[in-house]
C-alpha cells in the first residue's frame, strides 16, 4: 500500500437554494424567531422548536453541513446532549451510526495510570458517550428539521447587516438572487467563533488565544484497535507530547497529536510526517489510509451577558473552550435546549417575557464553569511553567502507586450536564434530571424524554401519591403547563394518574425514594423543584416560581 493513500472524502448532502418570498415582495417580513447559523447549536435550537411546535426561519450562508465534510470536528457527543437528540427524535440514527463508549484509559509513557468507567452510577436509558462526526449529526438534525416541516431553512442566506428595532431585530441579507430584509421578533446568533453579528455590534468576546499546538489525523486502519478512549499525558512514541485516539463513524479514528509549540502547522500536516507519527505508535507495519490530516491550535472567549434585548448568543458565538473534555459541541446543543423551551412558552403565550432572561442566568455560569475546566486540562497538558511540570510528574507518579492520585490527572475532564446556580427562578439552584427508563402499566417501555413530549410542559412525578391530594393539585395547576404523572416500584394509577414503573436506582435518582414525594421537572429535563411531601399549594407555588418570578425584565433594544 503506498503510506499516504487518502480515502475517498465524504460526499455529503446539498440542499437548493430557493428564492426567500421577500425578494418578489420586496419588503421585510416578520417571524417570531430567525436562528442565524445552520451548525450544531442553531440546528439544535430549529430542530427543538419545531418539535414544540413553533416556527422559525434558518439562515445560513452554505448549502451542505460540516465544513464540506472535509474534516471530523467535534466528535464527543455527551450522555445530556444525546438525551436531547433522543427527545427530538435524531438519537436512534446517532447511535446507529456513531461508536458507542464508556471507558478510557490515560497512560504516562508506557504505563496506565488511571483507567475510568463513565457507565457507574448511570441510570440513563443514553450511554455516557458516542462519538460521531459532527457533520453527521448535523446532516441527522436537518432531516428532522425537514420532516418536523416548521423550519424555514434558507441556504445561501448570507447575514451581512443586522439593525436593532424597537421591539425586534432587522437583518440585511445577501443571496444569489440578491438581497433582502426581513425582521425578527427575536434574532438568535448560532454562527460559531468568528460570529459577525457579534464583531458588528461591538461586544467584546474576551478572548485569550493558546501557544499549545496540535495536529489530526482521519486514519482507517485495516486492523481495528480496542474502542475505548486511549490517552497519553506524555506519550514515548510522540517525544513526550499528549496523543489522544478515539474510534468514530465508517471505521476512522481520529489521532490527536500534540506538537511543539514552534511546531510549523504545515509541515506537521505533510502526510509523510503524519504517517511517521503512526508508524513510531503502531509499528513500521501498521496498515492503514488517511481520511484527513489538519493542525489545529485553539483559543477561548466569553461574552459578558448572552442576551442582548432581542438578540441571543448560543454554541460558540457566545462562548469557545479549549477542546479538552468534549464541552465545546456539546455545551452549544445544550444552550439550545435551555432556551427552546423558554422561547416557546413566551411565544405561546404560557409564560412572561422574563422568563428569557434565565438563559443568561444559567448559560453564562456552565460557560464559566467550562472555561475553568478546561483551562485547568490545558495547563496540565502544556505546563506553563517549571513549577507546572514538576507538579505534572509527581501527579503521574503517585497515580501509577495511589488511587488517590490518579483522579488527578488531567487529561480533559469529561462534559457533563452542567448544574444551575440559584437564580429567582430556581432558588435552590437547578441540575439535570438523566432520562430514566420507565414502564408504563402495559408493561410498554418508555423513559422521562418520551414523557416531555410532545409539546413544552413541566412534568410532575409523583410517587406513590394519595387520591384526594391528586384531585387537589389538578385542580391548582389546571390551565397551566404541566402534567402529572404517578411512578412508584409498580406501574399503579390507582391515584388516578397515568402510572409508571420506576426501578429503585432510578427512584433514587430522582429522589423519590419515599411514597407522596414529587419531583418537577423542567421542559428541557432540568429539576425545578422536589417536594417531599407534595401538596396542591406547594406544586403551585414551584411552578409560579419557575415561570414567572418576580425579576425585571432585560430591556428590548
Amino acid at each position: 500500500m503506498d503510506a499516504f493513500t487518502f480515502a475517498p472524502p465524504y460526499e455529503l448532502p446539498q440542499w437548493p437554494f430557493v428564492p426567500p418570498p421577500e425578494l418578489a415582495a420586496g419588503s421585510p417580513a416578520r417571524h417570531p424567531v430567525v436562528i442565524v447559523g445552520a451548525g450544531l447549536s442553531g440546528l439544535t435550537l430549529a430542530c427543538d422548536l419545531a418539535s414544540r411546535g413553533i416556527r422559525s426561519v434558518l439562515l445560513d450562508e452554505d448549502d451542505t453541513v460540516g465544513v464540506r465534510g472535509a474534516s471530523s470536528r467535534g466528535i464527543c457527543y455527551a450522555q445530556k446532549s444525546l438525551e436531547i437528540f433522543a427527545r427530538l427524535g435524531v438519537y436512534e440514527r446517532i447511535a446507529a451510526k456513531g461508536a458507542t463508549w464508556s471507558f478510557g484509559r490515560t497512560f504516562s509513557g508506557d504505563t496506565e495510570v488511571y483507567s475510568f468507567n463513565l457507565r457507574t452510577d448511570s441510570v440513563s436509558a443514553q450511554p455516557p458517550f458516542i462519538n460521531l462526526q459532527q457533520f453527521y449529526v448535523e446532516w441527522f438534525l436537518v432531516d428532522r428539521i425537514l420532516e418536523l416541516g416548521l423550519t424555514d431553512l434558507r441556504w445561501k442566506n448570507r447575514v451581512h447587516q443586522v439593525e436593532p428595532l424597537e421591539g425586534g431585530v432587522r437583518l440585511h441579507i445577501e443571496t444569489p438572487a440578491g438581497r433582502y430584509a426581513l425582521d425578527a421578533d427575536h434574532l438568535i446568533d448560532a454562527t460559531g467563533a468568528n460570529s459577525p453579528i457579534r464583531t458588528q455590534l461591538a461586544l467584546p468576546a474576551h478572548a485569550s488565544r493558546s501557544t499549545d499546538r496540535w495536529c489530526i489525523s482521519d486514519v482507517r486502519f485495516k486492523k481495528p484497535l480496542p474502542v475505548e478512549r486511549w490517552t497519553w499525558v506524555d506519550a514515548p512514541f510522540n517525544e513526550g507530547r499528549g496523543v489522544w485516539q478515539h474510534l468514530m463513524a465508517d471505521g476512522v479514528w481520529r489521532m490527536d497529536y500534540q506538537m511543539p509549540e514552534d511546531a510549523d502547522p504545515a509541515e506537521v500536516s505533510l502526510p509523510e510526517v503524519a504517517a511517521a507519527r503512526l508508524r513510531e505508535q503502531l509499528g513500521p507495519d501498521v496498515d492503514f489510509e488517511f481520511v484527513w490530516i489538519g493542525p489545529y491550535g485553539y483559543r477561548d472567549h466569553l461574552l459578558e451577558r448572552f442576551r442582548h434585548g432581542r438578540i441571543f448568543f448560543i454554541g460558540d458565538a457566545a462562548h469557545v473552550v479549549s477542546p479538552f473534555g468534549a464541552r465545546g459541541g456539546n455545551t452549544g446543543i445544550q444552550d439550545a435546549a435551555n432556551l427552546a423551551w423558554k422561547l416557546a412558552l413566551v411565544l405561546s403565550d404560557q409564560a412572561p417575557a422574563t422568563l428569557l432572561d434565565s438563559y443568561d442566568a444559567e448559560r453564562r455560569p456552565a460557560a464559566v464553569q467550562n472555561l475553568a475546566v478546561t483551562s485547568r486540562s490545558a495547563r496540565f497538558l502544556a505546563p506553563r511553567s517549571p513549577a507546572e511540570h514538576v507538579l505534572r510528574r509527581a501527579v503521574v507518579a503517585l497515580a501509577a502507586r495511589h488511587p488517590f492520585a490518579r483522579s488527578l490527572v488531567n487529561t480533559g475532564r469529561m462534559s457533563v450536564a452542567n448544574d444551575y446556580p440559584p437564580s429567582p427562578w430556581q432558588p435552590g439552584g437547578s441540575r439535570t434530571v438523566q432520562n430514566v427508563p420507565l414502564a408504563d402499566a402495559q408493561g410498554q417501555s418508555t423513559s422521562l424524554a418520551a414523557l416531555l413530549r410532545p409539546g413544552t410542559h413541566w412534568l410532575g412525578l409523583w410517587h406513590a401519591p394519595e387520591p384526594a391530594l391528586v384531585d387537589a393539585a389538578l385542580g391548582a395547576v389546571a390551565g397551566r403547563p404541566v402534567r402529572l404523572v404517578a411512578v412508584g416500584p409498580r406501574a399503579d394509577a390507582a391515584c388516578g394518574l397515568p402510572g409508571h414503573a420506576a426501578g429503585a436506582a432510578e427512584l433514587a435518582h430522582l429522589g423519590l425514594q419515599q411514597p407522596g414525594s414529587l419531583l418537577l421537572v423542567r421542559p428541557d429535563a432540568y429539576r425545578a423543584a422536589l417536594l417531599p411531601a407534595a401538596t396542591a399549594d406547594g406544586l403551585r407555588q414551584a411552578l409560579d416560581t419557575a415561570l414567572a418570578p418576580a425579576v425585571p425584565s432585560t430591556p428590548a433594544p
